[in-house]
């Protein structure tokens, strides 16, 4: 059975859970080479000669279904999401509250990398805010600060990528939105 990162495909969703619903319909995937991740025993990480590593799943074997990126895990997590191919548990407890956000979010406006674009969705669909907010981030907008140094350095959105979500050098994933369409409305206002 397919279990990444506590993900389930579909047909394995346990009842009392109710899956996602996914925004498209499932289309068929071009299955990529296993070739394309380095096997665990080769990875750095793991103990070639440990009991277990004939146990564990090969990242290739786990993830050459999913819609393909040219960087990081090599995986589109929110393609995948979106597409159907995998649906995250909603939550641990079934007490928990599930909150998906649609906003966006403009930050960064300042400097000669265009801003960038927060889309709340795409971690909403991950993450609870309580993974966030209130340590890493203050709700409010404007109080965080964010630099690209503690942000390479681990902290802040750098916890993630880098580490789980695509990385930071996919510079233009978040800095998408150009600074001079930003200037624009507020020029067009002034008679």
């Amino acid at each position: 059975m397919l279990a990444v990162l506590g993900v389930l495909p579909l047909a394995a969703q346990t009842a009392g859970a109710p899956p996602r619903a996914a925004s498209a319909p499932v289309a068929a995937t071009v299955q990529q080479p296993a070739s394309n991740w380095t096997r665990l025993e080769k990875d750095g990480l793991h103990d070639p000669l440990g009991p277990g590593i004939g146990l564990l799943q090969q990242p290739g074997d786990a993830l050459q279904f999913l819609p393909r990126d040219t960087a990081g895990n090599l995986v589109r997590w929110v393609q995948a999401l979106e597409r159907g191919f995998i649906v995250p548990r909603s939550n641990l407890r079934p007490e928990t509250e599930v909150r998906l956000r649609e906003d966006e979010l403009i930050v960064a406006r300042n400097g000669s990398m265009p801003a960038v674009k927060f889309p709340h969705r795409a971690h909403t669909l991950w993450l609870d805010c309580s993974n966030c907010h209130e340590s890493l981030f203050k709700s409010k907008l404007g109080a965080n600060g964010l630099r690209m140094t503690a942000i390479l350095n681990g902290e802040q959105c750098g916890l993630c990528h880098g580490a789980v979500a695509f990385p930071l050098t996919e510079c233009n994933r978040c800095h998408s939105v150009p600074n001079a369409a930003l200037r624009a409305p507020a020029q067009a206002a002034v008679p």
